[in-house]
C-alpha cells in the first residue's frame, strides 16, 4: 500500500479527479486529494487557468507544499497539469518521497533542483500532439528529465487532448486513460515492494 497525494488540474477537483483517486484506493492505496480551489471547478481549461492566474501559480504551488506537511514524507506525488507544480516540487525536494507521476506537464530541471533525486522513480504521461504539453515546453522538459535520470519514464499517447485521464472532461480518452492508470498502478506496486 502506497501513500499518494494527488493534485488536481486547473479545472479544479473535478469528479474525474475523485474517480482516478478511487481507482487507486480500490487497489489498496491511501490517496489524499487536496482541493486547492476550495470547491470551485471549471467547465473548461481556459477558465480554470484564468482562475489559477488570479490566485497566483506560486501561491497554489506553495499551498500544495504546505498541505503535504500534514502527510507522511514517504509519499508518491501525482499531479495533473497545474497539479504537477506542487507534485514535482515535493518529489524533488521533500526527503522521503517515494515517487512521482506527472500528467500532461513537466517542470524543467533547474527550477526545483538541478537533478532528480536518486531512488525516486518518476513517470511522465502526455499526449504526443497536445499543444499545451508540446508547445509550452513540457515535452522537452520531460525528455531532458528522462535522459538524465536513471528511474524516469516518459509515456506518450496518440492524440491532442490535455486532460485525457480525467473521465469528467471532454478530453477523456478511453484508450490512453486506462493505459496510464495501469502504469501508475505498476509504479505504486513497485515502490511498495
Amino acid at each position: 500500500m502506497a501513500n499518494v497525494l494527488l493534485f488536481h488540474s486547473a479545472r479544479g477537483l473535478t469528479p474525474g479527479m475523485d474517480a482516478f483517486a478511487e481507482v487507486l484506493r480500490e487497489n489498496g492505496h491511501t490517496v489524499n486529494v487536496p482541493d486547492l480551489y476550495d470547491g470551485r471547478t471549471f467547465g473548461d481549461l481556459g477558465t480554470g487557468i484564468a482562475y489559477a492566474e488570479e490566485l497566483g501559480f506560486q501561491a497554489l504551488e506553495d499551498a500544495g507544499v504546505h498541505i503535504a506537511a500534514r502527510f507522511p514524507p514517504e509519499t508518491v506525488y501525482i499531479g495533473f497539469s497545474l497539479g504537477v507544480m506542487p507534485a514535482q516540487r515535493l518529489a524533488q525536494t521533500r526527503t522521503g518521497a517515494r515517487g512521482a507521476v506527472l500528467i500532461s506537464a513537466c517542470v524543467p530541471l533547474g527550477v526545483f533542483g538541478d537533478t532528480w533525486p536518486a531512488g525516486v522513480p518518476v513517470q511522465i504521461h502526455g499526449m504526443e500532439d497536445d499543444p499545451v504539453f508540446v508547445d509550452e515546453g513540457d515535452l522537452s522538459a520531460a525528455q531532458n528529465l528522462v535522459e538524465t535520470t536513471a528511474d524516469a519514464e516518459l509515456f506518450l499517447y496518440p492524440g491532442t487532448a490535455h486532460l485525457f485521464a480525467d473521465i469528467s472532461t471532454e478530453d477523456y480518452d478511453e484508450t490512453a486513460a486506462p493505459a496510464l492508470t495501469a502504469r501508475v498502478l505498476e509504479l505504486l506496486a513497485r515502490v511498495e515492494r
